[in-house]
């Protein structure tokens, strides 16, 4: 597990790649862009997605996406949901290769999980998924960070778990990819809710409602998955949804207190150089939702402003005129 090849130059996969190099990995990053490798193998920094981090110059970004993987002990795959697919059938990794899934949404057009993604286009594969509370900046910064490390093979769990450990960045080891894929998905939507009653200045009692509402509706999600209900309890399920929900770092909490003070959502993502996961996740997690049976009224809410034309007032409203029901 000496080399590591982070497949994402994103805010995100940038904070991975200082973990590990910290961990005293030799790591190679992929960028997208020619430039953003550029400027991070001449400046030291990724001037878009990270700014003012300083980076390891020992840390050796490239565009070649065949090249990043290449030899690597292990992938830590940090593209976008919606371009995890493509991404995958491109990639061509020693077979047997740990693959580290760390991005958090859901596939728009499938409903599918990311572990699912990933298994259906390398069947096999040596899945895990890394997923919990963690602002990419503090993370790049050396700040104590605790995460949720799920992979089916305890050995390959632990060997992923030593090789990024550092004592400000701990992995706590787990079984359960599912219940960590679908918390640290579903807690993007509603973090756009908790945003919205932001800026609606509903108050902090509406948030600690949506916040709590929310887990309803991630557990009864992940219950219909077959997750570990524990799974939801822990860094990638509570830990996740408290810190996005609470916070103007977050991106979807932004974007739906933007939403809540009036802005377009046109206009609330208009020249941002980083994905707001949790618009896409919420119309894709309704048409898995569908399909399970599962009602998810806080998401469906949020996918109607976001992408149906609903009014954020008229929808609050129709939230609260909701039948009275036992908690659960």
């Amino acid at each position: 597990m000496q080399r590591i090849a982070v497949i994402g130059a994103g805010a995100w996969g940038t904070a991975l790649a200082t973990v590990a190099r910290r961990a005293g990995r030799d790591v190679v990053i992929h960028a997208h862009e020619a430039e953003t490798a550029a400027a991070i193998n001449t400046e030291h920094e990724n001037k878009v997605f990270l700014p003012g981090i300083a980076l390891d110059p020992a840390i050796v970004a490239t565009d070649d996406l065949a090249h990043a993987a290449d030899s690597a002990d292990a992938i830590v795959m940090v593209t976008p949901a919606q371009f995890l697919r493509a991404t995958l059938t491109t990639l061509a990794p020693a077979p047997g290769t740990p693959m580290i899934i760390c991005s958090k949404g859901i596939e728009l057009d499938t409903g599918k999980l990311m572990n699912e993604v990933a298994e259906e286009t390398m069947p096999g594969a040596n899945l895990a998924v890394l997923s919990g509370p963690t602002f990419a900046a503090e993370v790049a910064r050396g700040l104590p960070t605790a995460v949720t490390l799920a992979c089916t093979n305890a050995d390959t769990a632990a060997r992923l778990a030593t090789a990024l450990g550092t004592p400000s960045f701990r992995p706590y080891t787990a079984t359960d990819l599912v219940g960590a894929e679908v918390g640290g998905a579903i807690k993007n939507v509603i973090a756009i809710a908790c945003g919205i009653v932001e800026g609606r200045a509903l108050g902090q009692n509406a948030r600690a409602a949506i916040i709590a509402r929310g887990l309803a509706e991630i557990a009864r999600f992940a219950a219909a998955l077959d997750a570990d209900p524990r799974t939801l309890m822990g860094l990638s399920g509570l830990g996740d949804l408290t810190l996005t929900c609470t916070s103007t770092a977050s991106r979807n909490y932004s974007l739906g207190e933007a939403l809540g003070s009036g802005t377009p959502y046109a206009d609330a993502i208009a020249g941002k150089s980083s994905v707001a996961e949790g618009a896409t996740t919420a119309p894709a997690v309704l048409t898995r939702a569908a399909a399970l049976g599962v009602e998810m009224p806080i998401c469906a809410a949020v996918s109607a402003i976001l992408h149906d034309g609903a009014g954020v007032d008229e929808t609050i409203t129709d939230i609260l005129a909701r039948p009275l029901r036992a908690e659960g």
